[in-house]
């Protein structure tokens, strides 16, 4: 069993703080604030750090299923857009939709959007984003 650890440091109020985000031993140290996750202040936020892990793990599922069922990708490219709304007095992340384009040789149009739907709903981010509205629009190159 892995445990991955991030760490947020957060100074003062909403509004005018700031914070850090770090993990990955250093590799990934960003700035993010109530700009950058509700404006458009050019640093990360929660929901684009959620969207980046769930492209990376829906294309890693999608690649193991296509492999699984003897169709080796060439290359698997998958966007997230996650979406924060307000909801009953606060905020909650209700939507993600996943936008991938893949080359696969030889495979035909329906096991690769069956193999799409697969992955969707098995990736454990999905999974952790069950209380979402999970999309797929998949593009077989």
């Amino acid at each position: 069993m892995q445990t991955r650890k991030a760490t947020a440091v957060w100074h003062g109020g909403l509004e005018e703080g700031k914070g850090k985000i770090q993990f990955g031993g250093g590799r990934f140290d960003e700035p993010y604030s109530a700009g950058s996750r509700f404006e458009n202040e050019n640093a990360t936020n929660p929901e684009e750090l959620i969207a980046a892990a769930h492209a990376g793990c829906f294309s890693m599922a999608f690649a193991l299923g296509l492999a699984k069922a003897g169709h080796q990708p060439e290359e698997i490219q998958t966007e997230a857009a996650v979406t924060i709304e307000e909801q009953g007095g606060g905020f909650a992340i209700t939507s993600s939709k996943l936008s991938t384009r893949a080359t696969v040789p030889g495979i035909d149009p329906d096991t690769f959007q069956q193999q799409a739907e697969t992955a969707k709903a098995n990736c454990p981010v999905s999974k952790a984003l069950a209380g979402c509205d999970i999309q797929i629009e998949a593009t077989l190159n």
